[in-house]
């Protein structure tokens, strides 16, 4: 005995079912008629065909930014002035071992071969947001052994369109991203330029406009230097400072970037431009200065492959009558320490990563595996390149978050201590190879 044949319908079955189950009479509708509705439900299905595209494109984001956000898991929060106040926080403990002779009092925190643990960094973060009327905020401040400053101190406000205003201290918008092109715990070479995860005082503002998003803002200053032993050098970010009291100060800083975002096909791209132009207000003897920065940069996703390419030109114009007593050197300092940077160079950077979800390891909730490669290329004659070559992982489970690095430098500041510190990325004379491996331990709360 035969069973019935059944059939399964479909929502699209279902849908063209009922816009078809209309009276018609005994020849109500003619063949013009039919012919337009189904012309009709094709278009439909074409619509709903390019959402469900671009929800899969969402869904993506969304997972991208999750696997960024457990980076710094959510702490306690509190009602205030109808808003959210979210407290959090981390700890950061750091094992280094390399190329280090006795103590130089450096801020490579590794301090002989033999390697040493030591504390990083402590940190307090507020975020407030108000979605009732748009106001939003953020504060953080580190505490380093011997030294601590504001990292992040700003105020600012949602707009209905998708703009966002930031007044304070705030992430410079330049390259591809807040880190620039890395995932290291070394960051790449912009970094300790000063063009990449720069804070300064100022104003931002970024609006997305179709594809693109675009970033305009304005820095009366730099973040200024917190509580340490050096005069002017005890801040998170990487600044021209005025280390004698006669140097060099940043002022009137304009940025101005723009990304367009590829989001059709199978590699995810985005391609953009970032400018930089501010004064050097001069404190001394010597003519005021300005600098500028031009900077090139593309980021492609496919699959769990994220590629960060960048390609950025920087000048510096200084008297030679400053401190220094050169127009070939810029007076940098962060972490407590200053150091010199020549005045005009090149920076090509690549960073090749996989982040790769581990839901079998009760450990582990995923790893990104990351080889990486930054060079500061120098106009001057006889000024040595500064590389830096990176390969390492870094490693997340709940507020967990490690980073696992051998670092090959010739001219980097935190890679060995056998070179003469303070020049590497400068004229680099020592043009010395160095290695350090590093393990970072932080627990973000």
């Amino acid at each position: 005995m035969m069973r019935p044949f059944k059939t399964r319908s479909t929502p699209i079955a279902l849908a063209v079912a009922a816009a078809l189950s209309v009276p018609l009479g005994a020849h109500a509708q003619s063949a013009a008629e039919l012919k337009a509705r189904i012309t009709e439900l094709e278009q439909a299905l074409a619509q709903t065909q390019s959402q469900l595209k671009e929800a899969k494109a969402n869904e993506a984001a969304s997972q991208e930014q999750l696997a960024s956000a457990s980076k710094a898991p959510v702490g306690p929060s509190f009602d205030i002035l109808g808003g959210t106040l979210k407290v959090g926080g981390a700890i950061r403990a750091n094992y280094a071992i390399g190329d280090y002779g006795d103590y130089t009092g450096g801020p490579s925190r590794a301090t002989r071969d033999g390697g040493n643990f030591t504390l990083d960094t402590y940190r307090i973060n507020l975020d407030y947001a108000n979605n009732t009327n748009g106001v939003i905020g953020k504060l953080e401040y580190r505490f380093y052994n011997g030294y601590h400053f504001l990292h992040t101190g700003w105020l600012g406000y949602n707009f209905d369109d998708g703009g966002q205003i930031q007044v304070g201290v705030n992430r410079v918008p330049f390259g591809p991203g807040p880190y620039g092109v890395s995932q290291s715990w070394f960051f790449d070479q912009h970094y300790y330029v000063g063009l990449a995860d720069d804070m300064d005082l100022g104003v931002k503002y970024t609006k997305p406009i179709g594809n693109w998003t675009v970033d305009a803002a304005y820095y009366i200053s730099d973040e200024g230097t917190g509580a340490g032993t050096s005069r002017d050098s005890a801040r998170y970010s990487y600044d021209v400072v005025n280390k004698t009291g006669n140097g060099y100060e940043e002022q009137n800083q304009v940025n101005l970037r723009a990304i367009y975002h590829f989001k059709d096909g199978a590699v995810k791209t985005d391609l953009g431009a970032s400018l930089m132009y501010g004064l050097l207000n001069s404190q001394g003897s010597q003519d005021d200065g300005d600098r500028w920065a031009a900077s090139a940069h593309m980021v492609n996703k496919w699959n769990n492959f994220t590629l960060a390419t960048q390609l950025t030109r920087y000048s510096f114009d200084v008297d030679k009558d400053q401190p220094l007593g050169t127009d070939d050197l810029v007076q940098f300092g962060a972490f407590d320490f200053p150091n010199t940077v020549a005045a005009k160079a090149w920076i090509p950077a690549v960073s090749l990563s996989y982040y790769h979800e581990t839901p079998s390891i009760a450990w582990l909730d995923y790893v990104i595996p990351y080889v990486e490669y930054s060079s500061i290329v120098k106009d001057k004659s006889g000024f040595n390149n500064s590389d830096l070559v990176t390969l390492g992982a870094a490693w997340g489970h709940g507020g967990w978050y490690i980073y696992t690095e051998m670092a090959l430098a010739n001219g980097n500041e935190f890679v060995g201590g056998e070179a003469t510190y303070g020049d590497r990325l400068g004229a680099n004379a020592d043009d010395q190879w160095q290695k350090r491996f590093n393990v970072n331990l932080g627990y973000y709360f």
